[in-house]
């Protein structure tokens, strides 16, 4: 319960300040301004976006971080450059190893595509967000230690806002999070919201 100061109440002939009691109101009462739930609307696309392009970058070697020679769709490993470039980090042994095989490559690309499909388009954010999170987090513990600051990077930073996204149905406005809850599938398995 919350405190609120400042009221007055009436006792008799004078007026005295008092504390009132008041509930705080229930977490489904609680909405965001228009303008919160557009900024968080654009915060989803742009990171979207962000998975999206790195998917297309490094299935067709568009030339921005992934050079066309080294694309997936040119027998390329989406992993390798990243997983190789960790070997003298904490945990380069480990994500070393895991750089190019078959199984990594797929799994990688298959978040970067879901992850970016269902944050452009709003739906199943808490499964994006989840499986987001955890490429980031892996991607944040390869590059362990880090360079310019002792514990949080950018992986970190989209791992927060994903999480953010899902919990604030950001999906709802400017895409079909709405809609997407409302079919019989989702309702059933609500985690697919």
């Amino acid at each position: 319960m919350a405190i609120i100061e400042g009221r007055t109440q009436r006792t008799g002939r004078r007026t005295a300040p008092t504390a009132t009691r008041v509930a705080a109101a229930p977490a489904a009462a609680r909405t965001l301004t228009p303008a919160a739930a557009h900024g968080l609307a654009a915060a989803r696309i742009a990171l979207g976006w962000v998975f999206l392009w790195a998917f297309a970058d490094k299935l067709l070697g568009l030339g921005f971080a992934t050079p066309a020679a080294k694309a997936w769709i040119n027998g390329g490993s989406p992993t390798t450059g990243f997983l190789k470039g960790t070997g003298d980090n904490a945990l380069g042994g480990l994500f070393g190893a895991l750089a190019g095989q078959a199984w990594v490559d797929w799994l990688f690309m298959l978040g970067l595509a879901g992850v970016g499909t269902a944050l452009l388009l709003g739906i199943g954010l808490r499964v994006a967000a989840g499986a987001g999170a955890t490429m980031m987090l892996l991607m944040w513990a390869a590059a362990l230690p880090l360079e310019t600051n002792p514990a949080v990077d950018d992986h970190i930073v989209y791992a927060v806002v994903l999480v953010t996204l899902a919990l604030t149905r950001a999906g709802d406005t400017l895409g079909l999070g709405a809609r997407w809850a409302a079919t019989p599938l989702v309702e059933r398995l609500p985690i697919l919201k």
